[in-house]
């Protein structure tokens, strides 16, 4: 059983609070439904022009090359090889609003999540999010979860426009921003290098193990099926 660290935790999404599933079979799929039909209506707006900009840059052309058709081929191809590019992710955020407060979306998360979230958040722990997804989406899946509006639980959301999630300054720019030495914050996710390079950055680390996720096999991080695993000092 793990050591819960006295000052910070900092969670992942995929595969740690939330089934992979949800993300791939559902989320995903919202977002492959509907985004040719919001680039379209939303051609003007930042985020899809940041986007064209990303696509044109990959494509080697001018911006004004890249049709509202070629944009969302090109997105959706950006979908199916699940990029961490930025600006997809912060046009799948508006997306999937529309999606969440028209009522017809929830978001999942594991049962022992929410209970032991509010646990160290009543022992005084810092609660942050780390995921590859935009922070507005991740504002978005907690706001909107089976388990209610979690977002009051969590101090900060961070996304990868603070850096990818495999690279150790990612994490120290995190604790950075926590007010905290890297050694006082936990970082919990089901990614072995993740936790590898937030064990770089000097954070503690535990591998959370769900169904289906490959089990750390060199025991560099402490492991648990569950965020009811990860006790209290």
């Amino acid at each position: 059983m793990a050591a819960l660290p006295a000052r910070g935790v900092v969670v992942d999404i995929e595969g740690t609070t939330t089934d992979v599933r949800f993300v791939h079979e559902t989320l995903f799929s919202v977002a492959r439904r509907d985004l040719a039909g919001y680039v379209s209506a939303h051609a003007g707006s930042p985020e899809v022009a940041a986007a064209r900009a990303a696509v044109a840059r990959e494509q080697g052309v001018r911006e004004e090359a890249v049709s509202d058709g070629a944009l969302a081929a090109a997105l959706l191809r950006w979908i199916d090889e699940d990029r961490k590019e930025t600006t997809l992710k912060a046009l799948q955020g508006k997306i999937w609003r529309s999606a969440y407060e028209s009522g017809g979306l929830r978001s999942h998360v594991y049962p022992d999540v929410e209970p032991a979230l509010r646990r160290w958040r009543d022992l005084g722990v810092t609660l942050a999010v780390f995921s590859s997804g935009s922070v507005e989406a991740q504002e978005l899946l907690f706001r909107h979860t089976t388990a209610g509006d979690l977002t009051g639980l969590f101090a900060r959301f961070f996304d990868t426009t603070t850096g990818p999630k495999r690279e150790a300054g990612s994490y120290g720019k995190i604790a950075e921003a926590l007010g905290m030495a890297p050694g006082d914050v936990l970082f919990l996710s089901d990614v072995v290098a993740e936790l590898d390079a937030a064990v770089e950055a000097g954070m503690r680390t535990v591998q959370i193990v769900r169904p289906g996720t490959a089990r750390d096999a060199g025991g560099r991080h402490a492991v648990a099926e569950g965020f009811d695993e990860v006790a209290g000092e």
